[in-house]
Order: C-alpha cells, then sequence, then structure tokens
C-alpha cells in the first residue's frame, strides 16, 4: 500500500527515545514543508485541474495538521523553534530529473513516497511509545498520509503510463530505502 523499500530500524526508535521533542518540534515543520510541496506543485501544474483540487485539498489538510502539531506542542510546553533540516528531504529531490513528464513523474512521486514514509513513521511511534496523547493523535493521522500518498501516486498518472510510474515508483522507493537507511545523527522525523 505505502510502496516503501524499507521499513523503521531500532535506531530510529532510539532517537524517539532519546530526542522526542526535538522529532515533535520537526513534525511540525515537516506538516509546513509538505503544504508548501503541494502549493508548488500546483503552481507548477495549474492547467491541470484534477491536480489542483488535490494540491487544494492537500495543502488545506497539511495546514490543518501543523497548527494540531503546534498546538500539541503549546500543550507540553515545547516552544517551536527552527531546527536545522536533516538530508532526507534535500537527497531525495536531488533524484528529480530534467524535463517534463519527467521531471512532474518524479515530484509527484517523491511527495508520495515522504507521505509514504510520515504515514509508516506514525504508525511506528504510536505502537511504540507509552503516552496515550501521542499515541491517539499519531493514530489520527495515519489515515490522511495513506491518502496523500495514493494520490500523488495517481496523479503522476496524469503525466505518464501506469507502468512507467510503477517502476518510477519502485526506483525511487529502493533510493528513499537507501537514504533513509543511512540515518542521520539529528532526531528528526524522517532522519
Amino acid at each position: 500500500m505505502l510502496n516503501l523499500s524499507s521499513t523503521t530500524t531500532d535506531r530510529w526508535l532510539q532517537q524517539v527515545d532519546t530526542g522526542l521533542e526535538e522529532i515533535l518540534i520537526d513534525h511540525a515543520h515537516c506538516e509546513h514543508k509538505a503544504a508548501a510541496t503541494a502549493m508548488s506543485l500546483m503552481g507548477a501544474y495549474i492547467d491541470n485541474l484534477d491536480l489542483c483540487q488535490e494540491m487544494t485539498r492537500i495543502v488545506d489538510e497539511e495546514l490543518e495538521h501543523f497548527h494540531l502539531v503546534v498546538a500539541l506542542l503549546n500543550r507540553r510546553n515545547i516552544g517551536f523553534r527552527r531546527l536545522r533540516p536533516g538530508h532526507y528531504g534535500r537527497e531525495l529531490r536531488a533524484l528529480v530529473r530534467a524535463g517534463e513528464p519527467h521531471r512532474a513523474v518524479d515530484r509527484l512521486l517523491i511527495a508520495g513516497l515522504i507521505e509514504a514514509r510520515s504515514c509508516e513513521r506514525f504508525s511506528v511511534l504510536a505502537r511504540h511509545i507509552n503516552d496515550l496523547e501521542l499515541v491517539e493523535f499519531y493514530q489520527s493521522l495515519f489515515e490522511s498520509e495513506a491518502r496523500h500518498h495514493s494520490t500523488y501516486v495517481r496523479l503522476a498518472k496524469c503525466f505518464a503510463d501506469d507502468e512507467v510510474v510503477r517502476n518510477r515508483l519502485r526506483e525511487l522507493s529502493e533510493a528513499e530505502a537507501e537514504i533513509i537507511g543511512r540515518g542521520n545523527p539529528l532526531p528528526r522525523m524522517h532522519s
């Protein structure tokens, strides 16, 4: 369903145990970046009305999630602040091919893989932590992240046929697994 080529390791769970506060702050940043990505895609492909409608929904949901995470931080007296970003998103964006329609397919599939990884991480986090508020919170986000993933994959098929999209998704998924597998010393949602 999520098209991921790997699963979260114990290394990340150790980061959760020692750096949960930073991971929660990073989660808010991730929601902001997800909204910005959807806005960017809408601007780049403004003539595709289906894509624009879906991106509008995703922007609304991602901004809602951003505000929910910030409210969660406030309830826990955790100050929202800038964090040094990890390498995950930058390395994934570097895989985008030049020229259309390849660029559109890659941008959509990478956005979908980031949503899939977030979805997987939310599920792992909800099972790992012993904090009812966080368990319920992360369980509540699972469905929308999974839906965003499938929306991005479906929209990629507006720019290339099904087989081309499936093959490229497999390639990008393997690359994403390598990137996430290298990890990051910073405790981040995608470290």
